[in-house]
This record gives structure tokens, sequence and C-alpha cells, in this order.
């Protein structure tokens, strides 16, 4: 992650910045040789992934939609969300159908290989089971045998098809992984009891923990595979130095914090932020 700028200039940067907003693309410069601001700044969205992002009486919602608004007010532009599956996602920024992905990306080496990531909050993930936890699931390796439900390219499944080569390496019953294209169509397979466990992010697990009323609970307290999430453009365009600048004037400015609050996911900010 990168240092934050002193208030001053990051002040003067979001003025800058907000000067430059308006229509083109976002390798387009201002007379002054400055790159402007796409109008709107389109995001590529998973909006299967409460209370990060989903659709609410037909319209996108959550922390990362309220984020990716933020953002774009602060760069003097506007946001547009375009739904778009996991799977495809990077493939359909580097083909420009969106000019910026906020999905509740983890960063990986892989990833950071094809686009450019600004960091912008540390998740880690759970594994929600049924109340009192009857199978008596503590991790990853306690699912040899059993089942999971998991959305497809996550860093999640990667863990559990990781952990299926340590279990046959010690020749003990592989986890049956169920991968489901929709994170809401995993979550669902453990409501309807087909998996012992589901396997997601900590915001979309708490949730669920939330939201079902004590149905489910969590297998431990401590967070696996705690890592930054990030906010995705394509590798070389300025917007991608544009959002990050972004992300640390809302930090700065509280704004960040208070979208966090809202969702009830503060303690996924950034630290020394």
């Amino acid at each position: 992650m990168k240092r934050l700028f002193p208030l001053l200039a990051l002040t003067a940067l979001a003025s800058t910045l907000a000067a430059c907003g308006g229509g083109g693309g976002s390798n387009n410069t201002t007379s002054t040789g400055a790159p402007s601001v796409p109008n709107p700044i389109v995001y590529c969205v998973d909006t299967t992934y409460p209370p990060m992002e989903s659709i609410v009486n037909g319209k996108p919602a959550g922390a990362d939609i309220d984020i990716a608004n933020a953002i774009a007010k602060q760069l003097g532009s506007t946001a547009q969300i375009k739904s778009t599956g996991f799977t495809v996602i990077i493939p359909a920024l580097l083909h420009k159908k969106c000019n910026a992905i906020i999905s509740s990306m983890t960063i990986t080496a892989d990833r950071a290989k094809q686009v450019h990531f600004t960091p912008y909050i540390t998740v880690g993930a759970f594994l929600m089971v049924k109340k009192s936890n009857p199978e008596h699931i503590t991790g990853l390796a306690s699912l040899s045998g059993k089942s999971a439900a998991v959305e497809a390219s996550t860093t999640e499944l990667a863990a559990l098809q990781a952990e299926n080569k340590t279990l046959q390496k010690q020749g003990k019953p592989l986890i049956t992984i169920k991968q489901y294209p929709a994170d809401t169509s995993a979550a669902a397979a453990i409501q309807a009891n087909k998996v012992t466990a589901y396997f997601a992010d900590a915001p979309p697990v708490l949730y669920y923990i939330r939201t079902t009323h004590g149905k489910f609970v969590q297998t431990t307290g401590t967070q696996l595979m705690t890592a930054p999430e990030g906010i995705a453009t394509r590798k070389g365009d300025p917007l991608g130095a544009q959002i990050n600048n972004a992300v640390q004037a809302l930090y700065l400015n509280g704004k960040m914090k208070t979208i966090l609050a809202k969702w009830q996911a503060s303690q996924f900010a950034l630290k020394n932020k």
C-alpha cells in the first residue's frame, strides 16, 4: 500500500481531479495535459455478495456501491454499476466493458499480473455451518469427507482446492466442493442443507448469520486468509492513480469509515488510515 499524501496535497489534488471530470475515455487528457476522469466511471460488479454488493429493490446496493459512488464524486464524476459475473469480471475490464472493478476482489499475485489494484479494505474469510456446529468443523482440514459450497473463481475456491491436494497426499477423504456462479447460490446451498459448510469472505458470512436469526454460526473467531481487497483498473490507465488518490482522500475525510460503519463492516477498514 502506498503512503498517504499530506492533507493539503490531497485537497489540491482532489480539486484538480474534480476540474478534470467530464466525458471521454479514461486515457483522454485535458488542455493542460492532465488525464481526464471518465464520466460516468463504469464499474463492473458481481452483485451477488451482500452486504458489499447486491440488488435491493431492483437497484445495486451495498458498501462497495457506496464506495464506488463516493470515489466518483471525489473525482468530480458519477458512477455507473454494471452487474458482471465474477468468473468473467477481469476479462470484462480488459475488454473495456467497464473502467474499473469494485467487487470484494482479494488482491493476489496472479490477478495483479493482469490488472492494477488500489487497496481499499482488508478482509479475511469464514466457514459458516449450522447452529451448534454438529459436524465439529474447525477449519478447512476438518472438512475432509464433507462438503462445502463456494462461489466460482474466488480465493476461497482456490483454498479448498489446495486443501484437497494436501488431503490427497495424506490419504484422507477429499472435500466435496460445490461451486456456484453466484455467491448467493452458494449461501442458499447451506440454507437448503445441501452442504456441510459455506465458505466466503467474512462480510457475507457475517451478513447471513445476522439475517438468518441464529440458524448458522461461523466456525472460528479468527478470519482465515486475511488480505487486502482492491479496486481494479487496466494497467497503464491513469484512472488507477486517480482512484488511489480518491480512496486515500476518503479515508482522510472520514467518508470511507462512515460507509463501512453503515454496512456493519468497520472492522475491514485499512489499518493506519
